[in-house]
């Protein structure tokens, strides 16, 4: 594999994995059509996120009024080469006054590799109420350690991925898995729970109107949702992303858009395991603001083969 130039300490990693290109769609077919390309990561196949964030921003580039997505739900069907195009093909499958429904396909060389259907509403007035966070968001992401903090000195293509190409600063809480020990030297610990802090590494406002803005921000939140919700499964068999043998992915995921994502900004994503067996594990996501207020809530099931390790 070829190691690409990372562009490190910026977003620009997101923002090119989501510059859509239109394309012309297959020949009698009702669709409107798009291609991305997933972006270099040190392993064999392309991040999961770049597929759901994708497809997301395929649906939203189909919309002509002010409905805002507020769900999806995805299945990955094979893994992606990445650097090479994904043409999305996006079905208007309904337009009502008040909702609206779209389903996409992912291809690439001929295969379909991924679905979503997204449902989008028309904004309006309604009962608030948001679940609160836990005790995660008393806690200042800017006292913890950033990934390149973490991993400074190990010299591999997945500890510079990991600590500069993934467009979103990320602190954990406890600290994180990348390695079989923590900076310290500690073993990592074992729960079933975790809290990451993310923001964006550069602005994602700039520019544009504001309902694009707003769109980029949504579609953020379902790039990097994907990097660490399996964490938690992780953490209860006692792996790491480092264990020897270990293979991930991401099977099935749902997200459900309750407020404005406010990307520039730390946001806690708190992350629980559910269940675990046959090989696959259920993790549950929730993004707060730091004043507490509920973003959205993210439900992914993965493959995990622990490999040697166990």
């Amino acid at each position: 594999m070829t190691t690409q130039i990372l562009a490190p300490q910026t977003s620009q990693t997101f923002l090119d994995a989501v510059d859509l290109v239109p394309v012309d769609a297959p020949t009698g077919a009702d669709l409107k059509s798009f291609e991305a390309i997933p972006q270099y990561a040190p392993w064999p196949k392309a991040y999961g996120g770049d597929m759901v964030a994708q497809a997301t921003a395929a649906m939203i580039a189909t919309m002509v009024d002010e409905k805002v997505i507020h769900s999806t739900h995805s299945t990955f069907m094979r893994p992606v080469n990445m650097l090479e195009p994904v043409r999305y093909d996006v079905e208007i499958l309904r337009d009502g006054r008040n909702f609206a429904t779209r389903h996409v396909r992912g291809i690439q060389n001929g295969k379909t590799t991924f679905i979503s259907t997204g449902s989008f509403q028309a904004p309006t007035l309604g009962a608030e109420y948001s679940m609160p966070a836990g005790d995660d968001l008393h806690v200042d992401p800017d006292s913890l350690s950033s990934a390149a903090e973490v991993l400074e000195g190990v010299e591999t293509d997945a500890a510079r991925y990991w600590a500069n190409g993934r467009s979103f600063d990320m602190r954990h809480i406890p600290g994180p898995i990348y390695l079989e020990h923590n900076s310290d030297g500690k073993a990592q610990e074992s729960s079933s729970h975790q809290g990451v802090w993310v923001r964006a590494f550069t602005s994602l406002t700039a520019g544009g109107p504001d309902r694009e803005v707003a769109n980029l921000h949504r579609i953020g939140l379902t790039y990097v949702c994907d990097y660490t919700i399996l964490e938690p499964l992780l953490r209860t068999q006692g792996l790491t992303w480092s264990s020897p043998g270990l293979v991930t992915a991401s099977l099935d995921h749902a997200m459900w858009f309750h407020r404005q994502a406010p990307m520039d900004d730390w946001l806690l994503y708190s992350q629980d395991a559910e269940s675990m067996q046959s090989g696959r594990g259920l993790s549950l996501g929730r993004f707060f603001t730091r004043q507490g207020e509920l973003i959205a809530t993210v439900a992914q099931e993965g493959m995990i083969a622990p490999g040697a390790h166990a």
